[in-house]
This record gives C-alpha cells, structure tokens and sequence, in this order.
C-alpha cells in the first residue's frame, strides 16, 4: 500500500509512522536515497564509526597473536569435519543451530584468557 507525502520546505517529506515502523526506521537512523528509473529509493543503511572499529593494522602485536590462534583453530576444527552447513534452505541452518554440540573430548585444552 502507497502513501501520498507532501514535499516541505528544502526538500524535506515525513516518512509516515506505519512506514518507518515496517521498514524499522528510528529518529537518527541514516537512509540512502537513490533515483532509479523514475522512482525515488530510500534504503536504510547502518553506519560504522571507523574510530571505534580497528581494522587489521591498528592491533597491537598481542592482539594480532591472539587473533591469528583463533583463526588457526578454527581452520582445524573445519579440516577435522567439525563445521556445520552448507544449507539448503533457513530451516535446514536453525534446525543445525538448535542440535546440542558433540561434547568435547577430555584432552582439549580451553583457551587461556
């Protein structure tokens, strides 16, 4: 269903409440406008604050480390069969989710913290 807004001083039009709702849109929230084949697209994006999210140079050497053990764990498990998925449809991944986990053997070690 269409709504008919009406466009206000410089250019600005109210989204209505019902709108935003579905599209999940709050006060503040960042939408990217795009003019396609004669229509008027507002996307809704999320914004990262790049001064907060370190990228791959920006850990410290320890961090790096720790970061690297993880990966390398992780590409164990996988190669002894330990991954889950592909799937071939959501359902197939929750049911996979929702599986209790094979439990650990005794001689794993637990990550030191």
């Amino acid at each position: 269903m269409s709504t008919i807004v009406r466009i206000q001083d410089k250019g600005q039009v109210t989204i209505p409440t019902r709108l935003r709702t579905q599209a999940g849109l709050a006060k503040g929230d960042l939408v990217e406008a795009a003019f396609v084949r004669g229509r008027i697209i507002l996307t809704p994006k999320v914004a990262i604050d790049k001064s907060r999210v370190p990228t791959a140079d920006e850990y410290t050497p320890s961090q790096r480390r720790a970061i690297d053990r993880g990966i390398a764990q992780s590409m164990k498990e996988y190669r002894q069969g330990r991954g889950i998925g592909p799937f071939s449809s959501h359902q197939e991944f929750i049911a996979a989710l929702q599986q209790k986990p094979a439990p650990r053997s005794r001689t794993s070690k637990r990550p030191q913290r």
